[in-house]
Parts: C-alpha cells; sequence; structure tokens
C-alpha cells in the first residue's frame, strides 16, 4: 500500500501534535480495513487544528498498519476527537488500535 499524505497547507506551528495509531489487522480483512482507515482519516481531516495524515501499511509484516496524523496543539486533536464525524467513523477504529501510547510533540 502506498503512504498517503493529506497536507492541510498550514504555516509552521509552535506545540504541533503528532498522534500515531498503529493497528494488527489479519491479511483476510485488509481491504475492509483499508477503507475503514481511509475513512477515518477523512473524518479527521474536517477537524480544526489538522495538519496532515499518513496511513501505512508495514512493509515486513502487512498484519500491521499505521495512521499517523499532525495537529496544531493537542487541544486541536482532543477537540477533533469530539466531533461528531468523528465519534462515528474514527472512533471505532481507533479502538482497534495496539494499547500503546500514542501522542507525541
Amino acid at each position: 500500500m502506498k503512504m498517503i499524505v493529506i497536507p492541510n497547507n498550514c504555516a509552521c506551528y509552535a506545540h504541533p501534535m503528532l498522534a500515531i495509531a498503529r493497528f494488527s489487522i489479519p491479511l483476510g480483512q485488509s481491504s475492509a480495513f483499508a477503507g475503514q482507515i481511509q475513512a477515518a482519516r477523512d473524518a479527521l481531516a474536517e477537524s480544526a487544528g489538522f495538519i496532515d495524515a499518513t496511513i501505512g501499511q508495514n512493509l515486513d509484516d502487512p498484519t500491521l498498519w499505521v495512521l499517523s496524523t499532525r495537529w496544531e496543539n493537542v487541544g486541536s486533536y482532543r477537540r477533533a476527537l469530539s466531533s461528531t464525524r468523528v465519534k462515528l467513523e474514527a472512533i471505532p477504529l481507533l479502538a482497534q488500535a495496539i494499547d500503546e501510547p500514542g501522542a507525541y510533540e
């Protein structure tokens, strides 16, 4: 799978935030998951403070996926998670993420 980056034509930010969610998905579910992760990315991309997003599938272990998003600040990310569209389209997917810290400065 190709890496997909969606820039939001943003300038530099004083305290940008990086959110990384990794997923372990059986190969038989890859096609369905690809659609779900793209829908989640699209929902997040509509949120204020969104900078860009990258979706990737691991080259060595194709069961591993990543959704990496950049935000103007941590508040923008947290507000995005409370929007109705994100609750419907992204949160169910993010709940499947590997349980590990994923917020970075």
